[in-house]
């Protein structure tokens, strides 16, 4: 019958499934292994960027809205590279390096983009955990210890700012052990009260801690680096010690596999591309001409891959580059991916790729199982305000800061919070002059709030504003102050 061939298609269909997945797992080795996904974590202001741009020769946080980070981000960096950083330390020099590289996401540390550092911690593979030397740990900190406690992610501390100790020489062309034996003793003094300050902290949270080269039980004990990002002291030290943690400790995580691993980060308009998503590759690969399943607001959709770009070597995804364009693309990158349909898709959540047209109702019902705690992130009230933000990370920091504000947003169904390009990160399109837009949103004494996170606000718009409302725009989210007059 029509009913049974339907059924032996599908069964078929989900027997090569189940078969490729099993054969990638029995094909995993040790002895090829993909790139450990880093993410770094910390309270904002410690300098999680600050300490990349230095690895990457870059100034990716002067050019952020307050110097503080808005986006997640990945950025790639190459054998060479990380040879380059720690061609000064005699013993790493000497290890056989297997890994191909470092895939490193770097995090927002203000408070309202738990998300977002949710979102990292649970990609990543190993992760640096950023204190500020002089503060200790801090609220986010411990947030992020959470974060690494619950998922059991093996980290490493880079004690930070060890340039503000007063006296402070520079050496960072050798290794901060070396940098540290030949400070004045006052400066040694200071370091050591301030260094056994964040153990005593560690213990408190319940964690043994050491300075890395007094650290002999790396499985037990959490490693600190003294780093500097502004003069560079400990940088080498601090990827060299990844590097070598992620060999002896990771081997059989990493170890690469064919079946697919991928999660999407970010959901954003480039000028020229359309809506992309940045997505972090952590096994397996993409082509061009992938069919994916995502996660929508609406459910599961299909879209095709239409170009898989990445950026330069030690270049940041979230950053403006010039992109170069891959046919496939091996684990793990962070990619930027262009297709039909992609405002639709919901930061977080994994992308599946069918190889067989009978396998797409399959795959997309698998996404459907995990579509319903994708949508509880998002609450929205009938009467408030309406958000608007570039990419859906940020829009959800927003909505969160909003929500501990106690100021309400819009639902779903009067105004959709917005892209710059005005495309609905609910899967639905509207012009900013539209009736739907006019006629709606006003409070009960009937004036309109826009919130604009880190989006511009129109030049037509704000001639606008006296008819349409109060508008707020700030480029960075944590300024409370903008929002006071609430």
């Amino acid at each position: 019958s029509k009913i049974s061939l339907a059924e032996k298609v599908r069964a078929k269909a989900e027997a090569r499934i189940q078969k490729r997945r099993e054969e990638a797992e029995k094909t995993r080795k040790p002895d090829r292994l993909r790139a450990p996904v880093v993410c770094v974590l910390g309270h904002v202001d410690t300098g999680k960027t600050k300490i990349l741009d230095k690895l990457r020769g870059t100034k990716v946080q002067d050019g952020e809205a307050g110097g503080i980070t808005q986006q997640i981000g990945a950025t790639n960096v190459p054998l060479d590279a990380i040879q380059d950083m720690t061609k000064y330390l005699k013993d790493f020099s000497k290890m056989q390096l297997k890994l191909p590289g470092l895939l490193i996401i770097d995090t927002p540390g203000h408070e309202s983009f738990s998300n977002l550092r949710l979102r990292g911690s649970s990609l990543c593979d190993i992760a640096i955990l950023v204190v500020d030397v002089m503060h200790g740990l801090e609220p986010q900190t411990l947030e992020s210890i959470a974060l690494l406690k619950k998922r059991k992610t093996p980290f490493v501390v880079a004690l930070n700012k060890i340039d503000r100790l007063y006296e402070w020489k520079r050496n960072p062309h050798q290794s901060v052990v070396q940098t540290l034996k030949k400070q004045k003793a006052n400066t040694i003094q200071e370091f050591d009260d301030r260094a056994k300050e964040v153990v005593l902290q560690f213990a408190e949270q319940g964690l043994n801690s050491a300075l890395f080269h007094e650290n002999k039980d790396a499985r037990n004990y959490v490693s600190l680096v003294p780093t500097s990002a502004i003069s560079g002291d400990g940088m080498g030290d601090l990827i060299a010690l990844i590097f070598e943690l992620s060999q002896k400790l990771l081997a059989q995580r990493l170890s690469y596999s064919d079946e697919l691993q991928c999660h999407v980060m970010e959901v954003k308009v480039i000028q020229g591309l359309g809506t992309t998503i940045d997505v972090v590759l952590v096994n397996g690969k993409l082509k061009e001409g992938d069919t994916l399943i995502l996660i929508g607001l609406d459910g599961p959709f299909v879209t095709q891959a239409r170009a898989l770009l990445m950026p330069q070597p030690l270049k940041e995804l979230r950053v403006k580059n010039a992109w170069v364009n891959h046919k496939e693309i091996v684990a793990a990158q962070g990619v930027k991916v262009c297709g039909k349909d992609l405002e639709k898709a919901l930061a977080g959540t994994q992308i599946l790729v069918a190889r067989y047209p009978d396998e797409i109702e399959i795959l997309k019902e698998e996404q459907a199982t995990s579509f319903s705690q994708s949508l509880k992130s998002i609450k929205l009230s009938d009467k408030g305000v309406y958000v608007q933000a570039s990419t859906l990370g940020s829009l959800e920091a927003l909505l969160e800061f909003l929500k501990s504000s106690k100021i309400p947003a819009r639902n779903r169904e009067s105004i959709f919070a917005t892209f710059r390009s005005c495309l609905s990160v609910f899967g639905r399109q509207y012009r900013s002059g539209s009736q739907e837009r006019r006629s709606e949103g006003f409070d009960s004494v009937g004036t309109r709030r826009t919130i604009c996170g880190d989006t511009g606000v129109r030049r037509s718009r704000r001639t606008r504003s006296p008819r349409i409302g109060r508008q707020f725009e700030n480029q960075s989210i944590h300024r409370r102050n903008h929002l006071s007059s609430f």
